[in-house]
């Protein structure tokens, strides 16, 4: 194949051109054009301007703080001689700022989590060094070898004795502008204006924003730390299927595919609940998993159709025991990686320290709408359903009613986590009916911030009543609730076995995150969240 600008042999041809040409086109941005000729010109020079590796003596942040620490080591000692140097030192980042004096440059370089200067003096890089600092550009990768210093204006930099290009951009990245503030801080204004282009792109978004950067990095600890807690308390962390011939654990559409060698319709998990109670019934009595589900479902807020849970279950215990380490697990997480169980949360005060309130669910559903939530007929229900918004209130089950009711009119108005309890068994086919109350469910969910974070139940142990439960749901589908479960014959027998008291929670991962880190929208939390299709492409 030929490439109808150039002539050129080419394996393909992007929008009718080679690669090459398709780079120079004047239909490319002229940044795009001017950086590929740079990389042309390096590649004229004999240099490699996709290097293979560096090998770094310190990163960033340690050289500037082994540099400080000499500095402080040798104060006094060096009075009326040459100032502290810290030699040897090879450190590599992405270019920041570039400053060109002519003979020599300033240029910021960043990594993972720091930020350095470099000075680049042509008389001391060489003719191929200097060649290159007229090549370089904002976000070029470099490595540099040299002396650590203080400048007379007192910024530690590095004097660089040898520059290596490590990798050589083609687009520039969305830097944005830099002030200094009247307190001296250096605040920076995001060169992203579009939020869906921050998610879409969001190798661009970290490598502008450090505070991105440690949203998750702070998301890594509290995985860990939830990890760590439930080690030390005898949970073993297990992996059970994602992808499965039966769905179910929760009330949600799945997505499904096929396996073309067994001819078999199968379905991406949507909650991990009943593998997770198969390993209680066969003797691990104390289990956890965290994985991420999928739910054909909207997106919005709080919800991604692909999220991760934290799911335990442990035997011999009820709800009210499941209570206790919720509130104790969440607080000891919040104090180990943030320091506090206090935070401000989208402009309200939350305080994660334990002992939660607790609040029966008809109670809570009656103070908002007035009506029963045990004795409501289903034609209130939906005529005050309608009344709140909803335009769908005619297609929708009383269950889903009933869960819209209080999702709409209840949760909003929960900051302080509180434990909500005694849901209808209807909504809860999986969970113990209440001792007293069997038309209630040993059942609770943790609200905060507007938002569920945990849901739990005394698990239903009984096989004879969880076929039935099952059977019901079964009803509902027919009915046309695309979220009802359907029988798990393998479930049930599981059951037959015999599963000892337990009780279990399932835990929003990003949803915590979300909290303990003020982001108000869970696509902040997530690193690639489910977006609509870029404009131009299916």
């Amino acid at each position: 194949m030929n490439c109808p600008s150039c002539g050129s042999d080419t394996v393909g041809l992007r929008d009718g051109a080679c690669t090459a040409c398709w780079y120079a086109s004047e239909a490319r941005p002229k940044p795009v054009r001017d950086r590929f000729a740079k990389l042309a010109r390096v590649r004229e020079l004999g240099l490699e301007p996709y290097g293979y590796a560096f090998d770094r003596s310190h990163q960033l942040r340690d050289a500037f703080a082994a540099f400080e620490e000499l500095e402080a080591a040798t104060q006094g000692a060096t009075d009326g001689q040459a100032p502290t140097e810290l030699e040897g030192v090879r450190v590599a980042g992405r270019i920041l700022s570039y400053r060109d004096l002519g003979g020599s440059a300033f240029s910021h370089i960043g990594d993972h989590d720091g930020r350095l200067q470099i000075h680049l003096r042509r008389n001391l890089l060489g003719a191929e060094g200097a060649a290159l600092m007229d090549l370089l550009d904002l976000g070029d990768w470099v490595g540099v070898e040299g002396a650590v210093f203080r400048t007379r204006r007192g910024e530690v930099t590095v004097r660089a004795e040898s520059l290596t290009l490590l990798t050589k951009t083609l687009r520039p990245l969305p830097f944005g502008k830099e002030e200094i503030a009247e307190d001296g801080q250096r605040v920076v204004h995001s060169g992203f204006s579009d939020q869906a282009s921050r998610y879409r792109q969001r190798y661009a978004d970290l490598a502008v924003n450090p505070e991105v950067r440690e949203v998750f990095r702070i998301r890594s600890r509290i995985v860990t730390e939830l990890r760590r807690w439930l080690d030390a308390r005898n949970f073993l962390e297990v992996e059970t299927p994602v992808l499965q011939p039966l769905y179910g654990g929760a009330l949600a559409r799945p997505f499904s595919t096929h396996h073309h060698r067994l001819d078999r319709k199968m379905f991406l998990r949507i909650a991990d609940e009943l593998y997770l109670k198969r390993l209680i019934v066969g003797n691990l009595d104390r289990v956890y998993e965290i994985g991420h589900d999928f739910r054909n479902e909207g997106i919005d807020r709080t919800h991604n159709p692909e999220f991760t849970m934290l799911e335990l279950y442990f035997a011999f215990a009820d709800y009210e025991d499941v209570m206790e380490l919720t509130e104790t697990m969440i607080g000891d997480v919040a104090r180990e990686v943030m320091g506090t169980t206090r935070f401000e949360y989208d402009g309200a005060e939350v305080d994660l320290a334990a002992p939660w309130p607790r609040v029966r669910w008809d109670e809570a559903f009656s103070s908002a709408t007035g009506l029963d939530p045990r004795r409501a007929g289903e034609a209130d229900l939906r005529t005050l359903a309608e009344e709140a918004g909803r335009t769908d209130a005619d297609q929708l089950s009383r269950v889903q009613i009933l869960d819209t009711l209080f999702s709409d009119l209840v949760e909003d108005r929960i900051t302080d986590p509180v434990f909500v309890y005694g849901h209808p068994i209807e909504m809860s086919p999986l969970a113990k009916p209440m001792r007293g109350e069997p038309d209630l469910a040993e059942r609770f969910e943790v609200i905060a911030c507007g938002f569920e974070l945990v849901n739990a139940f005394s698990e239903l142990n009984d096989p004879v009543d969880q076929w039935n439960r099952f059977a019901a749901q079964r009803r509902l589908r027919e009915a046309g609730d695309e979220e009802a479960m359907e029988i798990d014959e393998d479930y049930v027998r599981a059951l037959e076995y015999g599963l000892p008291p337990t009780g279990g929670f399932g835990l929003g991962v990003d949803r915590l995150v979300m909290l303990l880190t003020g982001q108000t929208s869970i696509r902040d939390v997530v690193l690639f969240p489910m977006l609509r299709p870029e404009e131009g492409q299916a």
